[in-house]
């Protein structure tokens, strides 16, 4: 099982690797963030009630992200951060795109999919901390899904500073939301999914640390409305304002 979502996930990336070569952007990658998900889920599947339960979650969390990152960058140019990393990879920009961009998230992808390979590998009925962690993704479904889209109508209205809503409560329920997605998930995982608690962990790192929610703030850091907007608003848990 394990061998076979490998593979599956170097074709898949050496496929859409092929496709932003075609259309010159590289955020297509954001784009295939999810269905690769979900093609790790259709590789591992058992046909199985919490094997089932996790492939309905994957799929409309993966149709719901990729509709957005799409609707998103839809007539823009390509996103500022891959425009840096032409400039500064220069001639080696495909080798490096192929192997730092594609491939690494890739590996990103297997690892945080862990407690989904889990659950497909080791079939058990439904306990009492199944439903629990059920309740618990669609309420991180529902809060991430509505951020967005509060958000997204914000921004068609005004290029201020989105400050209402859930962002009144949190800089980043969005993020939020998707991390508590990623733990309710571990949880179906158990027990046999312990060992891979560096899944929900790692994509919680890459929020808070790497690539989520420093990169956002580093590109509105000189702004001093945001300034302000930090001093008084959580970073990522929801909660009331100063």
């Amino acid at each position: 099982m394990v061998f076979s979502v490998l593979i599956n996930l170097f074709v898949y990336f050496s496929l859409v690797f092929l496709i932003s070569v075609i259309v010159k952007r590289n955020d297509i990658a954001d784009i295939a963030w999810g269905p690769g998900f979900l093609l790790i889920s259709l590789t591992s599947f058992y046909f199985h009630e919490r094997s089932s339960i996790i492939l309905l979650m994957v799929f409309v969390w993966a149709l719901r992200l990729s509709f957005h990152v799409w609707s998103r960058n839809k007539g823009k140019k390509e996103d500022y951060r891959y425009q840096k990393q032409r400039e500064q990879w220069s001639r080696f920009f495909y080798l490096r795109s192929f192997i730092q961009v594609y491939l690494f998230q890739g590996i990103l992808m297997f690892v945080i999919s862990g407690p989904i390979i889990a659950v497909n590998s080791q079939p058990r009925p439904l306990r009492w901390f199944d439903f629990f962690a059920i309740v618990l993704w669609l309420f991180g479904f529902l809060f991430e899904l509505i951020s967005d889209y509060q958000l997204n109508q914000f921004m068609k209205k005004s290029s201020d500073l989105m400050k209402t809503g859930l962002w009144k409560y949190s800089r980043h329920p969005n993020y939020f939301g998707e991390v508590v997605q990623w733990w309710a998930i571990w949880i179906i995982s158990l027990p046999y999914g312990l060992i891979f608690v560096s899944g929900p962990l790692l994509i919680t790192l890459l929020i808070l640390k790497v690539s989520g929610i420093p990169l956002l703030e580093q590109k509105l850091q000189e702004n001093p409305e945001y300034q302000e907007y930090q001093k008084k608003t959580s970073s990522f848990l929801p909660w009331f304002p100063k």
